[in-house]
């Protein structure tokens, strides 16, 4: 039988995941609207935070600068110095050992000159260019810090070169010990001159794209002539192509300036006589500087400290230099702390390099979150940097908000989203409910019988002639409303005292749900949300949602009242109601358009908020004042007003305060209170 084996799957996005559930992002971006943040900064926490299962850039970002350190720690970028002079100092003691066993003087000329050699390793690999060497593994060994320097610098700019070479000094070293030391000399040389023809055919592929060139058809031939020397990622345009090795030039001059100013002259001169003897300086010369022109803005001089033991070799380096400058711009673009910052500033195929395919799969879905909520109109954009909620965004949160006010007024002991005194004059909504003690909606008789007979189904309870008998839980009434609009004013203190208890985000959800139950079931009515500091304006819903808090002391209640009244007055065939959540006594008035603002209340700002109250009176205009806090002098003030306007004064818990409001409208527009 076959056996198999289970696991998490690891190989990009999930298969079988399901659609974005972009509208559990709309309320995410809600509560923290609410909370006071902007949109902007709502959005930027939630694409840190992740959604839908999805990892955040905070995390991913988190992962980029774990691996940075990783790769900071791996080796010693001064390796390829340290190896060559190992080597160099393998080769001198291979010839003294030989120099040893000669007793003439030439052999102890040459131990003079070889004591005399410069410390400098350059330079020592300079003078002995010319020499006769008495060991032929000394001179192997010799050769071979100028071939695999030159092979080391040559795989560090094009990968694909890297095993190819290596394989192939292998391969001369085993034909010289085998006594072909002639047969390798000539396959290295024609492995340098095919390297060679690569470099011209490179550097004029590049001459004539930065010339403006259509290089096409030169950069296919190119890549069907050396495609071998980039490996198996080859790339796909001559942009990607000057990218990919513009990237590797940048990452080998950032190992060189990272090295103390003696180790990178040391190391300069040791790579440009390995390529100076092969003849490819002056072509690798001219790549350096057609890449330099093409990418002038890489960075090619900051400095790295690496801390690892492990020499690392030029190819390393420039791989995990390569690697950090990768993973810094994945950093900065994950961070997105500079101005203008898009997600699509992130390179996913960079990510999905550094950090694996499911970090990539993570981008893609937020990017594609970040991109619905414009497509589907949940945000738009508010100037040149600014984002705001839509429309449909306002209705979807003002939707959330009244179904959590009806889900605890079902469930409270305030009653049930339906008001029981709906009016026994008004008109029927189609919709019924179960009789209670007290009503006086019409009885609805079929629907009262049809209960009855569903209860008794089934049950031997008929009378002979087929009469089905009434229980008191069978009565059902007709629901009804006023037929009577309303003109609503909703004032809503914005003091930074609401921010500091926790009464901010309670208070734009009640908005919310306020304006979305008119909008949606008493469309005749007229709302104006009322917001009051230390002076007061009107608000659209959407001004309200998106209004931060403000350092700005003052609670100017008289101001919003007199706004309160102006809006009443504009609508003078509706029911007046005026609504106001508040969690301070006033402390500040306007004084010939000015607001004097003072702590305590000024006796002057209490009468001209009296004045207010009973401007409103006058108009038959009763006040529900919701109190948030227990600010004793507050209580007092209110209870005062109450008295003298035959308003209701109501003192929920923030968390209480959307049905508490909605309850009150409901009732006050219904002829209930």
């Amino acid at each position: 039988m076959a056996r198999f084996s289970y696991g998490a799957w690891a190989g990009g996005p999930d298969p079988l995941a399901g659609p974005l559930d972009v509208r559990a992002a709309v309320d995410a971006l809600g509560r923290e609207v609410m909370e006071g943040r902007s949109v902007r900064e709502a959005l930027r926490d939630l694409l840190e935070r992740g959604a839908d299962g999805r990892r955040g850039l905070r995390d991913l970002a988190a992962r980029a600068a774990r691996r940075q350190k990783e790769l900071r720690r791996s080796g010693d970028l001064a390796g390829p110095l340290r190896r060559a002079r190992e080597q160099l100092a393998a080769a001198l003691d291979a010839e003294r050992e030989a120099l040893a066993m000669d007793d003439d003087q030439g052999a102890r000329d040459r131990e003079q000159r070889l004591d005399d050699l410069p410390r400098d390793t350059a330079e020592a690999v300079r003078e002995l260019e010319d020499d006769a060497w008495r060991s032929p593994a000394a001179e192997a060994l010799y050769r071979e810090v100028r071939e695999q320097l030159r092979d080391d610098v040559l795989g560090a700019q094009f990968a694909g070169l890297r095993d190819a070479l290596a394989a192939a000094r292998e391969a001369r070293r085993a034909a010289a010990e085998g006594g072909d030391a002639d047969g390798a000399r000539a396959e290295q040389a024609a492995a340098m001159a095919a390297t060679k023809d690569m470099l011209a055919d490179l550097n004029a592929l590049l001459s004539a794209h930065a010339r403006g060139e259509d290089t096409d058809a030169q950069f296919r031939d190119f890549m069907d002539r050396h495609g071998e020397v980039f490996g198996d990622d080859r790339p796909g345009t001559v942009e990607e192509l000057v990218d990919e090795l513009a990237r590797r030039q940048a990452a080998t001059a950032r190992m060189l300036a990272s090295l103390s100013p003696q180790q990178r002259a040391e190391l300069s001169d040791l790579m440009a006589d390995a390529l100076g003897d092969a003849g490819l300086e002056a072509e690798m010369a001219a790549l350096a500087d057609s890449l330099q022109a093409l990418r002038p803005g890489l960075d090619r001089t900051s400095r790295e400290r690496f801390r690892g033991g492990q020499p690392m070799s030029v190819g390393e380096g420039t791989d995990a230099l390569a690697e950090l400058a990768d993973l810094d711009d994945v950093g900065q673009s994950l961070g997105q702390d500079y101005p203008g910052a898009t997600l699509d500033d992130v390179d996913v195929e960079a990510v999905e390099r550094q950090l694996g395919a499911g970090a990539a799969a993570d981008v893609r879905a937020l990017q594609q979150l970040d991109a619905e909520l414009r497509r589907q109109g949940w945000l738009a954009r508010d100037g040149a940097d600014g984002l705001s909620l839509t429309p449909k965004a306002l209705r979807r949160l003002g939707q959330t908000a009244l179904d959590a006010v009806f889900s605890r007024l079902r469930g409270g002991d305030r009653g049930g989203h339906d008001d029981r005194s709906a009016g026994a004059a008004g008109e029927a909504t189609g919709s019924w409910r179960e009789w209670q003690f007290g009503d006086e909606q019409p009885l609805d008789a079929v629907r009262t019988v049809q209960r009855a007979v569903l209860r008794t189904a089934g049950e031997q309870q008929t009378t002979r002639s087929g009469a089905v008998a009434l229980e008191v839980e069978d009565f059902a009434v007709v629901e009804t409303e006023r037929r009577t609009a309303a003109a609503v004013a909703l004032c809503v203190d914005l003091s930074f005292s609401m921010v500091q208890e926790g009464r901010w985000a309670p208070m734009k959800q009640t908005a919310l749900a306020l304006a979305h139950l008119l909008a949606t079931r008493y469309p005749a009515d007229q709302l104006q949300v009322i917001g009051f500091g230390r002076t007061a304006v009107e608000l659209t819903t959407a001004e309200l949602a998106a209004v931060e808090p403000s350092g700005v002391q003052g609670t100017n209640l008289q101001h919003a009242l007199a706004l309160a009244r102006r809006h009443v007055a504009r609508h003078p065939g509706l029911d007046p109601v005026v609504l106001v959540v508040t969690d301070g006594e006033p402390t500040a008035h306007l004084e010939d358009g000015e607001a004097v603002f003072w702590w305590p209340s000024l006796p002057e700002t209490v009468e001209a908020t009296v004045r207010e109250v009973d401007a409103l009176t006058r108009m038959r205009t009763p006040i529900s004042t919701f109190v948030l806090g227990d600010d004793p002098g507050l209580r007092r003030f209110v209870d005062a007003l109450a008295r003298r306007n035959g308003g209701r004064v109501l003192a929920p818990s923030a968390d209480r305060l959307g049905e508490y409001v909605v309850s009150d409208y409901l009732a006050s527009r219904a002829g209930g209170r």
